[in-house]
């Protein structure tokens, strides 16, 4: 019967090749943007949690209430004990130090007198041990637009609009003004090593990057961090594992009657991260469903043009005794291998331009100069497991779809008018 039908729905182009192209477009378009879409909430995702909230941090209890105003002063203590820790319970987590701190610059004249200052928000970073990863992650090598990465202690980073913001150049010395972790004046001499742009504006508006040991010492944070985040080793937020660790470490760790108690977050629970996460992981559902309906209605239309062009073989099948039932119900099984070789054929040729996607991406950086949040200046799409197969359900489903209600016709046709018909 399947073979019957398939040379059937083969031979026949004219009953075959319309759904099928439509089918194959409509799949196309699904797996396409089911890739990207998940492409580019993935890469917000990371971007964030590379610069910003980790796939897990963990703070004191204190610094969390306070969070945007960088309160080292409420900074976890004893972190070697913490990262040992760490590092023996969690393993499938990658864990590294930052210090976030906020001052101001100030840039002298060839007398030594202040000749310019500016506002700036400062990361503390590991820039020179061996197995650091952190300029990878924070893609500093690429957002190097002048200069060098720091080899030296005392060596920063700083970004381009802000150095051109304070006339400085590469090997100007600047000196950091701000707060120590005990609240004292603290002032500290640094020399411009390199300058980087992101492309984001809050990032590009007035930061430095500095390396952690420098700003250790700026700050008077011996043995102390303003924040501990953890990368999963796959790359990737895995929020039902998240749960898990964070469930774990909070019940043994955290006493929220302390304020310097350390407490570890969520992704999620950061930046209002969790609608992004929310809506990465219903994308694939609601484009399915999106173009499930759309498809369907195409297909109707497809199904009705094809019925009134199958309307005298019907009639030619109900008068030689062929149940209605019986042919309804190959229409439905034609429909079926329509949708599975339009499925495969888009499927095929959406991973194709998918691929592309992925490995060189698109560059919107034109697009996201004033953007207030982090996002990433290229995006690129991700080939996932599901993107092998969503494109079959809106393929199959759709074509089963408009085949039963354009084949609802079938019951309509009296056979006592099919002579009558077929005479004419």
């Amino acid at each position: 019967m399947i073979r019957f039908l398939f040379k059937g729905v083969i031979r026949d182009r004219n009953r075959s090749v319309l759904p099928i192209i439509v089918v194959s477009i409509g799949v196309f378009l699904t797996v396409l943007f089911q890739s990207w879409l998940t492409g580019i909430m993935g890469e917000s995702i990371e971007f964030n949690a590379n610069f910003s909230t980790g796939h897990v941090k963990i703070l004191t209890n204190g610094y969390e209430k306070n969070i945007n105003q960088r309160p080292n002063d409420l900074a976890l203590m004893d972190i070697k004990s913490i990262n040992n820790d760490l590092k023996t319970n969690y393993p499938e987590i990658q864990w590294v130090e930052r210090i976030l701190f906020g001052g101001l610059i100030d840039v002298p004249d060839k007398n030594g007198e202040t000749r310019v200052q500016g506002t700036t928000t400062g990361f503390g970073i590991d820039l020179f041990s061996e197995n650091s990863d952190e300029l990878q992650r924070l893609n500093i090598k690429k957002s190097l637009k002048k200069g060098s990465i720091p080899k030296n202690p005392g060596e920063i980073l700083i970004s381009k609009n802000f150095a051109n913001k304070l006339k400085v150049g590469i090997g100007d010395k600047v000196t950091f003004i701000g707060s120590s972790m005990y609240g004292e004046l603290s002032m500290y001499n640094f020399r411009i090593a390199g300058m980087v742009e992101f492309g984001t504006t809050i990032l590009d508006k007035g930061a430095i990057i500095v390396d952690i040991t420098d700003i250790r010492k700026a700050l008077d944070m011996k043995n102390a961090t303003s924040e501990i985040l953890g990368f999963f080793k796959t790359g990737y937020f895995d929020q039902e594992k998240s749960e898990e660790i964070i469930a774990t470490y909070n019940k043994i760790n955290n006493d929220s009657t302390d304020i310097f108690s350390p407490k570890m977050l969520s992704l999620r629970d950061q930046n209002e991260m969790g609608m992004f996460v929310d809506f990465s992981s219903k994308i694939s559902a609601i484009i399915t469903f999106v173009f499930v309906i759309i498809m369907s209605l195409i297909l109707w239309n497809a199904g009705l043009l094809g019925g009134l062009r199958r309307y005298g073989e019907f009639g030619v099948r109900l008068a030689i005794g062929e149940e209605k039932k019986h042919i309804y119900k190959t229409l439905i099984y034609e429909s079926v291998l329509v949708g599975i070789i339009g499925s495969v054929i888009g499927t095929m040729v959406a991973l194709v331009l998918a691929y592309y996607l992925q490995e060189k991406g698109l560059d919107v950086s034109s697009f996201t100069k004033n953007a207030t949040i982090m996002l990433p200046s290229v995006y690129k799409a991700r080939i996932t497991t599901e993107t092998f197969y969503i494109g079959f359900l809106p393929g199959v489903i759709s074509t089963v779809l408009g085949s039963m209600l354009s084949g609802i016709g079938i019951y309509k046709r009296k056979t006592a008018q099919l002579f009558k018909e077929l005479e004419t």
